[in-house]
């Protein structure tokens, strides 16, 4: 069962390294409020030609929930998204690797304050050596160019986006007893709904840019991988070993990203990148190994 919900968190951040290689790639192509719109409007378009059926069998715990279930998509969906796109705008991949790292933790801290979830040892020591690998990755292996980075208003949209998904994440653990269908058409539907203003407004700004080809299949991209696909794997994964446990694995974020960016942008592969991944490995092993 545990090997099972590692397969699904590896493969939520895998793709979830991937959303943030297109994000980068789509500055340019279609504006940041425009692409949470499309991403979540093309993403409940293919969820509804499957999922309406279960929707009708589960409206009952839906109409019951339905204030709770609309929070996850408002908030841990289109609410990151938001603030994610618009934050590569205005900083640096790198800075938002290491705002990313920071996540465990705020879930580790909340699961300690709201539900005396204890942390051992060993969970906290494999957190800081996950910490380290996406430090090493951030920095590219400088400790004088980590001191250098300088912060923005792009860094502060990502770490109250970081904040927004730690409490997503926390939030799980009140989920009714749902099928996934159900589940995610209508965190897609209250997401895509919560973006409609954002766009609006963003249509009447200088940054507004419509879609070209490319700003397109990003889009049609991160629809399918990153908000579907992954969001229930996330899901499921956390149903099956925790939200503490589950979240250790979004620091594979940033590694991944960087694979895909030596794969896809034809950046070069360093050695500080394996130590990196290693680093990050062996603190999941970690705090699998101790854990709670």
């Amino acid at each position: 069962m545990y090997l099972r919900a590692y397969l699904l968190l590896t493969i939520t951040a895998l793709t979830w390294g991937g959303n943030a290689v297109a994000g980068k790639l789509a500055v340019g192509h279609i504006s940041p409020m425009l692409l949470t719109s499309f991403r979540w409007g093309i993403a409940l378009t293919i969820v509804l030609t499957f999922a309406l059926p279960q929707v009708r069998r589960d409206m009952r715990v839906i109409r019951a929930h339905l204030p709770l279930l609309a929070s996850y998509g408002i908030f841990g969906f289109a609410f990151f998204n938001v603030l994610m796109y618009t934050a590569l705008t205005h900083t640096t991949a790198i800075n938002v690797a290491i705002e990313q790292a920071g996540m465990p933790m705020l879930i580790f801290l909340a699961n300690f304050f709201l539900f005396r979830i204890k942390v051992s040892f060993g969970q906290f020591a494999g957190f800081m050596l996950t910490l380290a690998g996406v430090v090493i990755t951030a920095s590219s292996g400088s400790l004088e160019r980590l001191i250098g980075l300088e912060l923005n208003r792009g860094d502060a949209m990502m770490l109250v986006a970081v904040m927004l998904y730690g409490s997503y994440t926390v939030a799980l653990r009140y989920k009714p007893a749902i099928h996934w269908q159900s589940l995610i058409t209508v965190m897609a539907a209250a997401a895509f709904l919560t973006s409609l203003p954002f766009a609006a407004w963003e249509a009447t700004q200088d940054t507004f840019i419509w879609p070209d080809t490319r700003g397109f299949m990003l889009a049609v991209y991160t629809a399918v991988f990153p908000s579907l696909i992954s969001q229930v794997l996330f899901v499921r994964g956390n149903e099956i070993i925790g939200s503490n446990r589950a979240g250790i694995f979004i620091n594979l974020v940033p590694i991944f990203g960087t694979l895909l960016s030596v794969l896809i942008l034809g950046e070069v592969l360093h050695v500080y990148h394996v130590i990196a991944l290693t680093l990050v490995l062996g603190g999941i092993w970690l705090a699998e190994h101790y854990k709670k």
